[in-house]
Order: structure tokens, then sequence, then C-alpha cells
């Protein structure tokens, strides 16, 4: 019989041995190296990127077509490119003292009122002052508002002198404008050089959307001090129900002695459980469901209306949108959330989705106001309503500027119709009724 020799663990020859250690020493040798030229390559780049930053865009490209110039005239011998990059870089070496000297400025940057509403004036104000003991040559300054970009020319201006420019702030629209920083642009004519110092923080102004005014009766909402009676029975309340008999562990304090004591059995009572009013109002800014951006700006209306009374009368509410939780602790705070409201696309598949989403960590509310455009179909409507329970009132506002607003119900669910935000108290009051 044949036995098969039994093989231990093979053993590395020295000189491979040797190899594999020169090739670990080697990689990290390398690895170190990489890491140490990143350094260096941060570090210089660290140095130099002053001063590229300084050379606008159009200075970039009279640089590139520097560097082209020259490299043609070497490249082919052309005596007239060595004279149009020599005429180049002459140009950006004419710019450079434009951009040299400090500035001794305090900048004041005023927006008046800080809060307007839609289509209401806004005024800014810029104040700028020479600190500095000598005086200052005429300078430019820059100041975005919003979308756009404010330019200023300062004049010279003495040691201790100051300058005021007057400004007005488009508030047309709903919106969160953002004025500032106001920054100093030191450069030459062509902008081959731009040299810019940050003087003031940006500041906000908020322009609110046009709401109306509804009465607290008009409200169409459940007001009350002890709180609004549900259908569940509980035994520690308010609200009298019954007397049923007792059962171990009931509380003594609901034992009803002067039945108890005619029927020789121990009663206690039951009650109605009561809670107090919760709102909460669905605001959906998905741009699938509004026609124009007019009628975006309705619902935002009608949403920060139905808020701000609801504010005012002290009840529980929640406000949210599918980016955004309002503050509802004031009216103010409401408002400023409102003007941050902004359209989105494809975040939910459906209204339901996005009020089971955002609704899922608010208390249980005994009203429930859902608004849209007039895009959603009114099945969207029902299917959200389902999440809420039988005990919410539930109010679907579907937004169309130009309708008749009118009050109708399809299926057990109540749906009001806005054309016009004028139309809104009237409409709750018939709610209401």
């Amino acid at each position: 019989m044949k036995r098969t020799a039994e093989r231990g663990p093979a053993r590395i020859s020295p000189a491979r041995h040797a190899l594999r250690s020169v090739g670990r020493a080697l990689g990290a040798a390398g690895a170190n190296a990489w890491r140490l030229l990143s350094q260096v390559v941060a570090l210089l780049w660290g140095r130099i990127r002053p001063v590229f930053a300084v050379v606008g865009p159009a200075g970039r490209l009279v640089l590139l077509g520097a560097i082209g110039a020259a490299i043609v005239s070497v490249v082919f011998g052309w005596v007239e490119f060595t004279y149009l990059a020599t005429t180049l870089l002459a140009a950006l070496l004419v710019a450079v003292p434009f951009i040299v000297g400090r500035a001794t400025y305090k900048v004041d940057l005023q927006l008046n009122p800080h809060r307007v509403v839609a289509g209401e004036r806004a005024l800014g104000q810029m104040t700028v002052t020479n600190t500095g003991e000598r005086a200052l040559l005429a300078a430019r300054m820059e100041l975005p508002v919003g979308s756009g970009l404010a330019e200023f020319v300062i004049p010279g201006l003495a040691a201790g002198a100051e300058h005021d420019e007057l400004f007005a702030v488009p508030t047309q629209r709903r919106a969160v404008i953002v004025a500032g920083p106001a920054i100093s642009v030191r450069g030459d004519q062509l902008g081959l050089m731009r040299r810019t110092v940050r003087w003031t923080e940006a500041v906000e102004l908020f322009v609110h959307p046009v709401t109306t005014r509804i009465a607290s009766s008009a409200a169409g909402l459940m007001r009350d001090l002890e709180g609004e009676i549900t259908k569940k029975i509980t035994s520690d309340d308010i609200s009298f129900h019954a007397l049923r008999a007792y059962e171990p562990g009931d509380p003594l304090r609901n034992v009803h002695w002067r039945t108890s004591a005619r029927t020789g059995q121990l009663m206690v009572r039951q009650f109605e459980e009561t809670r107090r009013t919760q709102l909460t109002i669905v605001h959906t800014s998905e741009t699938a469901y509004y026609a124009t951006d007019d009628e975006f700006e309705l619902a935002v209306s009608v949403t920060a209306s139905l808020a701000l009374q609801v504010i005012r009368d002290g009840t529980g509410l929640s406000v949210v949108t599918e980016k955004l939780g309002l503050r509802t602790a004031t009216p103010v705070a409401l408002l400023d959330d409102t003007s941050r409201i902004e359209a989105v696309s494809g975040l939910f598949p459906s209204l339901r989705e996005f009020a089971r989403a955002a609704t899922r960590r608010l208390p249980p509310p005994s009203v429930v106001m859902m608004i849209a455009g007039s895009l959603m179909d009114l099945t969207e409507f029902r299917a959200a309503q389902t999440l809420f329970g039988k005990d919410a009132t539930t109010l679907a506002f579907r937004i169309e500027p130009g309708a008749q607003s009118r009050l109708s119900t399809v299926s057990g669910l109540t749906v009001i119709t806005i054309g016009d935000l004028a139309d809104l108290p009237k409409l709750l009051r018939r709610v209401h009724r």
C-alpha cells in the first residue's frame, strides 16, 4: 500500500521574501511621497490663490491669450505673436496699480421696514463712512439685492465723512429677499483686475403673502374651554356619560355612592372623552397640482389667512408643507415662514403619502384643512381624508383663481373652491352654519 507523504507548510525562499519586503517599502515610500507632494501643492496653491483671485474673467482671457501667443511665437517663430503676447501682458501689468490700496470704510446696511406685505414699498439705505485719518478716492460698491445687483459710485471721502445711498427693494411677490453683503470693488475700467472687500453681512427682508381677515365666529372651528366631546368612553374625564358596575381596579373616586346605596351594588361613573381642539393645515407645494404661479401664491395666501385666525383664537395648530413645518407660536413667526414656502416637484407620489409623512408625529387633529391647486383630483383629497379618522372634521380647499367661489360636498368631504381671497371669510361662515 502506497502512503501519501504529508507536506508541511511551504517555505518562502529568502530571495522572494527580500523582494516582497522591498516592494512593500517602495509602496509605502510612494504613498508618503504622494502625500508630501499633495501637501506641497496645497500649500503653494494657498499662497498663489489670492494672487489669481484678483484676476477678473476678462483678465483670465487676456492671460490665456498671452500664453497662447507666446507658445505660437516660440514654436513657429512668428514675431507678430511675440508682439501680441507682450501687449497682452503689458495690459495686465498696467491694471495692477488699480487694485493697490487699502480702504478704511465703515458700511451700515439697513432695510426699512424689515417686513412688508407683497406689493408694499420697501427701501434700503447704505451708509458709507471713512473711519481713517486720510481722505479716500472714489470707489465702487456692489450690493446684491435678491437676484439683482445694485452698483453705487462712492465719491471721494474726507476723514470722518460719510455718504448715504438709498435704494428700492422689489416686493411685488412673496419672498425672502436677501440684501448684501456690501462689497467694495477696486479695479481697472476694462475689468482685467478686480479686488473686492466685504464690509457687511447679508440682511433679510420678509415679503409676506397677502392675507384676509377672518371673523372668529366664521372660522368654522370648534372653539371651547373644556374641549371637544368625542364618542370614546373613558373612566376619567369631565363629560358624564353613564353608570356601570364596579370592576376591580376602578378608582374609588368615581364610585357613585348614592346609586350604589340604592341598588346595593357599587356603581362607577363613565365619561365621554374630551380633547382640546387641534387643527392641522396640510399645504401641498407640489407643482403638479397648480396650473400657474398666481394659483400657487393664492394658495399660500389662503393658508396664511387661515393659520393667522387660528393663532389669534388660541387653538392648537400645526401647518406642514413638503419641505417646511411652519412655526405657529406667533403671527409674525408664521408669516415669516410662509415667505419661505417654495414650489417642489416629485417629493411624494401623492397627497396621501405627503400627509401621512408630514403628520405622523403631530397630535391627532380634530380639524384638518388640506390646500391644493386646481389640478388636484378630488379622489386624492378623499384618499388623504381617510388618514385622520371619522372623528376629525376635514375641509378640502381647491384654489382656482378667477373661478366662482363655492362650497360643495363630495362623498362626505367638504370641498371649498376659492377663486378670490376675499371670498374666503363668507365661505367659512357657510361651513360654520
